[in-house]
């Protein structure tokens, strides 16, 4: 147990040096580390952004005040600059700006492993989030952006010619030596523009991150996504499947009679011709689907019990003979319970040639009580055991019924054989 600590300590460790070297080697990272310069640069690029909007307040401040000359009053500056806000929230409900600032933020690695939105906003919610975001960009960009423009210009003076004029005049009332000042102004953009770069870390995830109804939105496409595999899955096992198992066995029986018996292995090859074209036909309908082609091989490909009758001269030829009886009205069914059903049978016939080899089977198909009734049952063949838990065909069997709102199970009869039932309303 303590060796086991002792490795998961160094890896915990680990873990904290790989995130560390990530944020800039130590963990005041964030403060003047790689994550504080990238911070940095995405304030200033707040601040840049902030620029039109601002020259745009500067004018209209200008014309309002009738000011010929705004730029020399500081008033009008900040009044400018909460005008350039105010323009900045309206033009961020703009769909698209939210894919250009999740796109900078992620590029700089704001939101480090928090997942931000790839879509314009579709709805007003995400709209005015988004605008909340744009304009505290644009605030806390417009000041490290201006600080980072003038204090470093000052640092250099207070510390390398103190003597200047304009110093005394501006920070002549602190009694501090001036290369104090100048180290306390580079510590106050330093944590300004950190703290700043934190935040904006902080609530990128909120405010540009999806919004409830799309995560939902996402979460629903994604089972969606989930349910079509799992039916394509679900097509290629029944189909392919079912044909490879057929042609095989056909195959394995045409070479044991091909010389005693030339006639019948002549059905058995013309068998197996059909049974290829058929797959091949079904395996086009399922490749259309995967390729979203918008004219694929119609539904009308996917066989239904009209189908029936092939199927059960199929599996003859293979060896196992099928009595079948078919109830009134399985020709009028829905085409979604008749393929279902088809399907259905076409599994349950696959696992008699896989299983129990050379048997015979009866096959019951009816309507009762507003249901499609199918029972397949057949003798456990000898040296031939299913194999234990079974494969995927008794769960794809489930799922088929199971999307019809009906039910399918498989197991012994208790005679000694074995019985596949499934039931499959009519009105689902």
């Amino acid at each position: 147990m303590n060796r086991r600590g002792g490795r998961g300590g160094r890896g915990a460790r680990g873990a904290q040096g790989a995130q560390g070297a990530q944020g800039g080697g130590s963990r005041w990272g964030w403060l003047i580390g790689r994550t504080a310069a990238r911070r940095w640069v995405h304030l200033v690029l707040g601040g840049a952004l902030l620029m039109p909007f601002w020259l745009v307040g500067l004018v209209l401040v200008g014309t309002v005040r009738n000011d010929g000359n705004p730029q020399g009053d500081v008033l009008a500056q900040f009044q400018a600059f909460a005008l350039a806000l105010l323009l900045s929230s309206v033009a961020a409900l703009l769909p698209t700006v939210r894919v250009l600032e999740a796109t900078a933020a992620r590029a700089l690695g704001l939101a480090g492993e928090q997942e931000l939105a790839g879509t314009p906003s579709r709805s007003w919610g995400a709209r005015r989030r988004t605008a909340l975001w744009f304009v505290q960009h644009l605030f806390c960009g417009g000041v490290v952006s201006g600080m980072s423009l003038s204090i470093p210009p000052a640092v250099w003076v207070l510390l390398f010619d103190p003597g200047f004029e304009g110093v005394e005049r501006l920070f002549g009332w602190l009694p501090l030596p001036p290369w104090s000042i100048g180290l306390l102004l580079s510590a106050l953009l330093t944590l300004v523009s950190a703290g700043a770069g934190a935040w904006l870390a902080r609530t990128a995830p909120l405010l540009l991150g999806p919004t409830p109804g799309e995560r939902l939105a996402a979460a629903e496409q994604r089972a969606l996504e989930l349910a079509q595999r799992n039916m394509l899955a679900r097509e290629l096992h029944d189909s392919v499947g079912h044909a490879l198992s057929a042609v095989g066995i056909q195959a394995a029986a045409a070479g044991r009679v091909l010389r005693s018996d030339p006639e019948f292995a002549a059905e058995a090859l013309k068998a197996i011709e059909e049974t290829a074209r058929a797959a091949v036909a079904e395996l086009d309908t399922v490749l259309g689907l995967l390729r979203d082609d918008p004219e694929p091989a119609s539904s009308t490909t996917t066989p239904t019990l009209t189908g029936l009758r092939p199927l059960l001269r199929q599996v003859e030829l293979a060896g196992v003979a099928v009595a079948a009886r078919v109830g009134p009205g399985t020709g009028e069914l829905p085409a979604e319970v008749s393929r279902a059903a088809y399907r259905i049978i076409q599994e349950g016939l696959t696992n008699v040639l896989r299983h129990a080899g050379r048997v015979s089977a009866e096959l019951r198909i009816d309507i009762a009580s507003g249901a499609l009734e199918l029972e397949l049952t057949n003798p456990v063949g000898d040296g031939r055991p299913s194999r234990p838990g079974g494969g995927r065909g008794l769960h794809g069997m489930a799922e088929r019924a199971a999307v019809l709102r009906g039910s399918c199970t498989a197991g012994p009869d208790g005679d000694g054989g074995w019985r596949l039932t499934a039931s499959l309303p009519l009105s689902s």
